[in-house]
Parts: structure tokens; sequence; C-alpha cells
């Protein structure tokens, strides 16, 4: 319960006091005492709260948390593996004397043996084969680290005598086909991952956070828990942070939330998008992704204060954090039109008792309605548009687009690029309705739409609409063909009178000439 109150709850003041030690060193005893009070003050709080108790029991009681609470009961008969010659005398010896439950020598004996502790623990782990054994020592392992975070580092000790790679024993374990050594495994390597001094090196980072993304894609996995507590850690890592994004880590969180999970996974991935949100780089980023409709949606069923808690938290991130004051209000508008308002006018009315919820209600009400008072319309437009979810919304016309169709044209047709994406790649029949008729629209009120539209490739994209089986979608995709035809005559039409005049000119001078000869 304590890792997780620092972790969770208490995130800000671990990191603070976290800081302040690195930068007073020696003198942190007098120099962070605020830091430290703040810290044991969150902490308490946390412990004596009835509901994060609840949540505790239900995270301890995980799967894995069940099985490995069985494992500890069955010992292993290390003499055999001896007698078979299996493990050598150094190992047999180290193992016997580690695997006791006397927890006093258990330390002194890792004072004492720090680098046969991990010869003997990686020898073991890479030559071992039976499932069951492999089970018990990755316990052993993790209970180990568990009860003395710093001991992660003899491995990374061990790694550097040897001069061998620190972390190809446990990424290899992670083929394995049994899933309690693999997310056992990958529990103890987030574990030396965050809690070591010597950060994770890039390609290996790479090949565990694509373990973990693929993890959570997998249908019905019952460590669903447990991987999303590996990610729940590593992403308060900065570095892991930008790490995770470049293998499309955060498509991945929102793919799972979007989909049916319960409410304890959802928490639990509501707070890795909540970490990534203290970076004001990714902050920025966030809702290309289309956060803040996602949540919007998971916000309006949440029956879990916890789980409206955490999506408050990354809603008020998404405000606090971005440095360029024009993405801050995007995403205010953004959480207008995913009809955030109307569910802090719910929560306002219960009148809850959790003070960061009051908080941030009161926080994102205030913005939201001063955004609302600033929006232009084609701010409102713009970030329709960019989320993706198009609707019959009253920018959707005919005044709308007389006095703004030139302006599809900024940032190199950033919105008209846009649409014709959805035009391509969304499946919902009112998104392909609204942009058929945007781009309608478009080339109707700005005199060589069609010109770009086709250099865009969206007149290809429209007329493949006409076949679409929605006959909404079919309809307005006639009107956009229409409009991109209608207005190809009116220009052969004025062709046609310029031609025409010019044949009279030269029939005309033709005559003078002549006459003049």
């Amino acid at each position: 319960m304590r890792d997780i109150a620092r972790v969770e709850k208490c995130f800000e003041e671990v990191e603070q006091f976290t800081e302040c030690c690195k930068v007073n060193n020696l003198l942190m005893v007098v120099k962070c005492r605020n830091q430290n009070s703040a810290l044991k003050e969150c902490l308490t709080k946390w412990y004596n709260d009835e509901e994060f108790k609840e949540r505790y029991m239900l995270a301890a009681t995980s799967v894995l948390q069940q099985k490995a609470t069985d494992i500890r009961n069955q010992k292993v008969n290390w003499q055999s593996y001896f007698q078979s010659q299996m493990i050598s005398q150094e190992d047999f010896n180290f193992i016997v004397a580690f695997d006791v439950n006397d927890s006093q020598n258990k330390v002194a004996l890792l004072r004492r043996d720090r680098t046969q502790a991990a010869q003997t623990l990686l020898n073991l782990l890479g030559h071992v084969s039976k499932d069951q054994t492999l089970q018990y020592i990755l316990v052993l392992v993790d209970d180990m680290l568990q009860e003395d975070r710093s001991r992660v580092e003899i491995f990374h000790e061990y790694a550097t005598l040897r001069k061998e790679p620190m972390w190809a024993p446990f990424l290899n374990l992670l083929n394995r086909q049994d899933g309690f050594i693999t997310n056992m495994t990958s529990r103890i390597i987030a574990k030396i991952a965050c809690w070591s001094h010597t950060p994770m090196e890039r390609s290996d980072l790479h090949f565990y956070l694509t373990w973990l993304k693929d993890q959570l894609k997998s249908q019905n996995n019952e460590y669903i828990q447990s991987v999303a507590r590996c990610l729940q850690m590593m992403l308060r890592i900065d570095d892991y942070r930008f790490a995770f994004v470049s293998v499309d880590g955060i498509s991945t969180l929102l793919s799972v939330l979007a989909g049916r999970v319960n409410f304890q996974v959802q928490y639990q991935l509501i707070f890795c998008l909540w970490v990534l949100t203290f970076n004001p780089l990714l902050a920025e980023k966030m809702n290309k992704f289309n956060v803040i409709p996602i949540l919007a949606d998971i916000l309006s069923d949440s029956v879990k204060e916890k789980v409206t808690r955490i999506i408050l938290a990354v809603f008020r991130n998404l405000i606090e954090k971005p440095e360029d004051a024009q993405v801050a209000k995007e995403h205010c508008i953004s959480m207008v039109q995913s009809k955030v308002l109307k569910q802090l006018q719910i929560l306002e009315q219960r009148k809850c008792d959790d003070e960061d919820i009051t908080a941030d209600v009161e926080f994102l009400s205030e913005k939201l309605h001063s955004s609302v008072q600033d929006l232009s319309s084609f701010d409102e437009y713009a970030t329709e548009v960019k989320s993706g979810r198009l609707e019959w919304s009253p920018v959707h016309k005919s005044k709308f687009w007389r006095e703004n169709a030139q302006r599809l044209n900024e940032k190199n047709y950033e919105l008209l690029r846009i649409l014709i994406h959805l035009l391509e790649t969304s499946k919902d029949p009112l998104v392909l309705s609204v942009a058929s008729f945007d781009i309608g629209e478009y080339v109707r009120h700005y005199p060589r739409g069609k010109h770009v539209i086709e250099q865009l490739g969206g007149k290809t994209l429209v007329m493949q609409l006409l076949g679409h089986e929605d006959p909404n979608v079919r309809y307005e995709a006639l009107l956009a063909v229409q409009k991109l035809m209608v207005h190809n005559w009116e220009y052969l039409g004025r062709q046609l009178e310029q031609d025409t005049g010019a044949d009279k000119g030269v029939s005309k001078g033709g005559s003078q000439v002549a006459g003049k000869a």
C-alpha cells in the first residue's frame, strides 16, 4: 500500500522531495524538511482513506500476486538439482543459505556476498528449464527487491564486473510461454529500470516497452493489471515516457480504453496518460491521439470516483502543462465539444467530498467557460476536424463557408488534409457524410477549390463514396461531386466566352488588315 500511495497519490510530493535530496546531498536532512513533511502528510492522508485501502486490497489480490503467494509455499528441492549436477557447488551453497525465512540472515548474506547473489540467481534463471522452479526463483528475486530497493544495484554491479549485458537474462525470459514467468519477469525489469541509478539502455528499453504494449493488446490477458502496473512505474521517468510514445504507446492505451475493460484497468491506463502529461511537450501532442474525446466518453459513464478523479487530473494537466497557449486553448475547445462542461455541472451538483475532484472541477469549469466566450466559429471548426469526430454542428452552414473557406488553405492545407484522411480511413457514416459536405462547400466557396482537392487526392475518395452502403453518405458524396462538376462547368463556360471573344477579335482584325492591304 505504501508503494502505491507513493507512486499514484503523492507523485508530485515524491518528485519534489527526491529532487531536493539530489541537490542538497548531505544537507538534505536540514534543507528538505518542508518537502519531507509534505510527503508524510500526503501519505498519511491516503493511508487513512477507506476507498484507497479497498483498491489496494484489489491490487494486492491481482492474479500475479495470488499465484505468487501459492508459489512461495512450494519449496524447491535444491539438493536434487545439485546431485544431478544441474547447479554448481557455489550456487547450491548460496541458494540454500538464501532461501530461508530468516530475514536477518538473508540481509547479512546479501551484504556479504552481493556478487555471488547476482551470479547464483542469474545462473539459475539462465539454466533451469522447469517452469515451476523458474517461477519460484522469480518470486525470490522479486521479494528480495521489494524488501530493499537498493538491491537492484546488485545486478548492475555484477554486469559491470563481468562486462556482460545487464538486461539480456531478464529480457530472454519474456519469450517464455508461461504467463506467470513472463509477467513476474516484467515486474522485476520495471523495478530495476525505475529504482536503479543506471537507466535502461535504448535498445533494451524499446524491446521491453514494445512487449508491454503488445501485452496490453493481447485478448483476454489475465495479467493485464500487472502489465498496466509496470507501465505506471516506467512512465514516471521522463526518458521512458518518450520511448513509450515512440513505440506508439499512446495509441495502444487509448485503443484499450475505447474497448470494454474493468474500472481497475481503466484507472491504471488513465493514470499512465496522466503521468505522460507532466511533460509539457507530450501534453501538447496528446490530443492528436484523440485523448480528450475518449476520456470524456469514459467520464460520462464513470461510476467510480477514482476513475473520475484521474480523468479530471488529466484534463487539468492538458490545460496547465502545455507551454504553447494556443494548444491549451485548443484543448479547452475540444473539452467543450466533447460535452465535458455538462459532466462538470453534474459533478458540481453531487458536492463530492474528495478535495482533488472539487478543486479540479472548479478549475476546469472556469477555464472552459472562459474559452467558450472567446471562441470563434473557425476555432470551433478547426478543433472539431482535428478531433476526427465530425457531426452536424452549427459550423457546417453556408454562412460559415462563405466567411472561412479560404482559411482551410492555412498551414499547408492542414484541415483539408485531415478531412481527406477521414474520407479514406473513417468507418463512421456520420463522419464520412459531414466530411463530404465540407469538401463540397470548400469547392463551392473557394475559386481554386477543385484544383486543390484534386491535388490532395480528395476527388477520387469522394467519388468512391458514391457506392457506400449508407444512404446518407451516398447522398452527401453525390452533392459534393455535383459541386465539383458545377465548378468545372462554370470554368468551362468562362473559357468558352473568352475563346468566342478572341475569335471575334481575330476576325475583325483580319478584315482591317485585308482592307489596308
